[in-house]
C-alpha cells in the first residue's frame, strides 16, 4: 500500500466519505482502507502501462531483399541503408505522440544489427560504414536525445548461426541478450518472438525460456518483457492490432510453457476474468501490409483515420498499441508514413486534446458525494469507490448546459486490480427519454463511443464487479462523426 499514494478512501462502516492520504499515506481513524483486490501488476509493469503507445521498427537484411522472412543465406552486404538516420525516427516517432521505439536487432534470419561478439552474420561484415556501423547504439542515442525510450526485439529463431538447434545455442542468446542490455540499456520492453522453425542444421531448437527469463531478470529487472503468455505482456492473438471485448488483464498460464503452448488466441484476445496472473495485452500492427519496407505498399499505408480506429480498439480496450512503421532502403522512414503518423497525432489531439468534464459548471457525483477533481486529475493512482444504490453501483455525470458528446474514457486504479466486469452508459435526453448501451471491463483504459447526444446529465452504473468498483479517472469529448460510426 505504501508504494501507491492512494488519494481518497471510502468509509465502509458509516459511509463517511473520503479521506486524503496523498502526502502520507495514512488512513483516517474513521474510514477503512480500500484493499487491493485479485492479481496486481507489479511496478515493472505499472510503468510498462504508462508508455501506452509506441513504435515497432522492423529493419534488416529483408528491407533490401523485399522478404518478410529472411532465409539466414543473404549475403552481409545486402544490408547498406544508404542515408540511415535514427534521429529522423525519433523526430518523427516524438511528433506521433510515441514513448519509445523497440527496434528488431535480430530477426529470424540472425543478421545483427549490432556488431555482436557471437555471431558472424552482423552490421561489422557488411560494408555499410566500412563494416563500423552500429544501429542499436544510433538508435539508443537518438531516443536519449529526444526523450524516448527505447526497446529491443530480439528473435530467439536464428537462420544463420551454427550452434542453432543445439543445447549450446541458448547459451549464444543469453549472451547476446547480455550484449544489448550491457552495451544499450536500460530498456523499457523486451521482445520474444514466439517463432521456431529450422535453423542451417535442419533442427529445431528447444528454447530454454526458464533460463532467458532468469537471465533477463537478473541483468534487466526494471525491463518488461513480452512473449506469448509474458511474463509480463501477451500476445493479443492477432496482428491486426485489435483487443478484445472485454480485454482482461489477467491470464491462466498454467499447463503451457513459453514459446511452446499458449491458451486460444481467443482467450490470448480477452483474457481470463478468473485469471491467476496479472499479464495485460499488447497489440502489435504494422501501418502498411507488411513488417518489412516494401516500396509496392508505398500507397497502401493506413491512413490517420485507420489508426484511431486501431487505437480505439487497442489503447481503448485496455491494451497497449505496438505501431510497426519500417525504415526504407535508405535508412529513413518513408514520406507516406511519417505523413499518416503526424496526421494520426494531430487526429488524437483533436479529438482528446480537451475534456468536456473540464469546463465550468461540470460536477461528478457519487452517493458520498462530489468526486469531480479526483476524477479529473490526469492521475490514474488517485480514485473515488463509487456507492452502491439499487443493487447497482453508480456514478453521475452533471453538465451546467447542455453539451453534445458521443465518446467517453474511464480508466480504473490497476494498483489496486481489474475490479468492473461490466457497466452501462445512460444519456439522458431533453425530452425526458434517453439512450442507453452495455460495455465490458475498463482496466487501465477504456474508450467507448456512441451516436452523438446532446444532454446534461450521464450516468455510468457498474452492474457487474468483482469487489467495490474504484474509479481513477474519466473524460468525455465530442469527436468527428465519421470516427464514431465506423467504430461502431
Amino acid at each position: 500500500m505504501k508504494r501507491f499514494a492512494l488519494s481518497f478512501v471510502l468509509s465502509l462502516a458509516a459511509a463517511a466519505g473520503f479521506a486524503q492520504t496523498a502526502a502520507t499515506g495514512s488512513i483516517s481513524k474513521k474510514t477503512a482502507a480500500v484493499k487491493p483486490y485479485g492479481p496486481l501488476p507489479t511496478p515493472r509493469q505499472l510503468t510498462w502501462q504508462e508508455q501506452e503507445f509506441y513504435l515497432f521498427v522492423h529493419f534488416g537484411p529483408n528491407t533490401f531483399t523485399n522478404l518478410e522472412w529472411g532465409k539466414g543465406t543473404e549475403h552481409e552486404e545486402v544490408f547498406n541503408p544508404t542515408h540511415l538516420d535514427c534521429n529522423q525516427w525519433c523526430r518523427i516517432a516524438k511528433a506521433a505522440g510515441a514513448k519509445g521505439i523497440i527496434l528488431t536487432a535480430k530477426h529470424h534470419d540472425g543478421f545483427c544489427l549490432w556488431p555482436s561478439n557471437f555471431s558472424t552474420h552482423t552490421v561489422a561484415q557488411s560494408k555499410w560504414r566500412g563494416g563500423k556501423g552500429d544501429v542499436l547504439k544510433e538508435l539508443a542515442e537518438a531516443c536519449k536525445r529526444y526523450g524516448l525510450k527505447i526497446g529491443v526485439y530480439l528473435s530467439p529463431w536464428d537462420r544463420n548461426h551454427p550452434a542453432y538447434g543445439t543445447p549450446v545455442y541458448n547459451k549464444v542468446y543469453v549472451n547476446m541478450m547480455k550484449e544489448v542490455v550491457a552495451r544499450y540499456g536500460p530498456l523499457f520492453e523486451f521482445w520474444w518472438d514466439g517463432a521456431n522453425g529450422e535453423g542451417p542444421s535442419g533442427k529445431k531448437q528447444v528454447y530454454d525460456f526458464p533460463l532467458f527469463e532468469r537471465t533477463i531478470r537478473t541483468i534487466a529487472p526494471n525491463t518488461a518483457v513480452f512473449s506469448d503468455i509474458g511474463p509480463d505482456m501477451r500476445w493479443v492473438g492477432n496482428e491486426n492490432g485489435v483487443a478484445g471485448n472485454p480485454n482482461w488483464s489477467l491470464l491462466d498460464t498454467a499447463g503451457y510453457t513459453r514459446g511452446i503452448g499458449a491458451p486460444k488466441n481467443e482467450v490470448l484476445n480477452n483474457g481470463n476474468p478468473a485469471g491467476k496472473n496479472w499479464i495485460p495485452a499488447e497489440c502489435d500492427v504494422s501501418i502498411r501490409p507488411g513488417w518489412f519496407y516494401h516500396n509496392q505498399e508505398d500507397s497502401l499505408v493506413k491512413t490517420p483515420d485507420q489508426l484511431l480506429l486501431l487505437y480505439l480498439k487497442s489503447q481503448g480496450r485496455n491494451a497497449a498499441m505496438l505501431l510497426n512503421v519500417p525504415p526504407n532502403q535508405e535508412g529513413l522512414f518513408a514520406k507516406y508514413d511519417s505523413a499518416s503518423l503526424v496526421g494520426f497525432k494531430l487526429l488524437r489531439d483533436t479529438c482528446f486534446g480537451h475534456s468536456l468534464l473540464q469546463q465550468k459548471g461540470v460536477a461528478i457525483t457519487t452517493g458520498a458525494g462530489n468526486v469531480t477533481h479526483v476524477l479529473t486529475d490526469k492521475n490514474y493512482k488517485t480514485y473515488a469507490p463509487l456507492q452502491q444504490q439499487d443493487s447497482v453501483y453508480t456514478l453521475t455525470i452533471h453538465f451546467a448546459t447542455p453539451v453534445q458528446v458521443n465518446c467517453l474514457q474511464l480508466q480504473e486504479p490497476i494498483q489496486m486490480g481489474q475490479r468492473v466486469k461490466a457497466f452501462t452508459v445512460e444519456i439522458q435526453r431533453a425530452a425526458g427519454a434517453s439512450y442507453t448501451f452495455n460495455n465490458s471491463t475498463i482496466g487501465y483504459k477504456r474508450i467507448v463511443t456512441f451516436p452523438t447526444e446532446t444532454t446534461q446529465q450521464i450516468t455510468i452504473r457498474v452492474t457487474g464487479s468483482k469487489t467495490l468498483p474504484l474509479i481513477s479517472e474519466l473524460a468525455a469529448y465530442e469527436i468527428p462523426e465519421r470516427i464514431v460510426m465506423k467504430n461502431l
